[in-house]
């Protein structure tokens, strides 16, 4: 009896573990969501329009930082290098 009763108060102890674990991994908001298609799909359209934003801003910012490389390129006069992208940054600002 003695041990059945350590039994069951490790089960508890280990009951409540679990539950305090699932808690910590936020298991009901994810049920919820799931269980919300609209929510679901609404959070998945902000999140791709911010990838979308953040992808377009880097890639400017990136584009910008090359061609601003390159023209500190040419003035260093470089034999091989200077003439190409000269010619490459003469298409870059026709086209903008």
């Amino acid at each position: 009896m003695d041990n059945e009763s350590r039994q069951i108060k490790k089960l508890g102890s280990r009951i409540q573990q679990l539950s305090i674990s699932l808690e910590k991994a936020k298991i009901m908001e994810y049920v919820n969501l799931m269980e919300d298609p609209r929510r679901l799909l609404l959070l998945n359209f902000v999140a791709g329009l911010a990838r979308g934003l953040g992808l377009a801003v880097g890639f400017s910012l990136l584009g910008a930082l090359a061609i601003l490389l390159l023209r500190r390129l040419v003035v260093l006069n470089l034999p091989l290098i200077g003439g190409f992208i000269a010619e490459l940054i003469k298409l870059v600002n026709r086209n903008m």
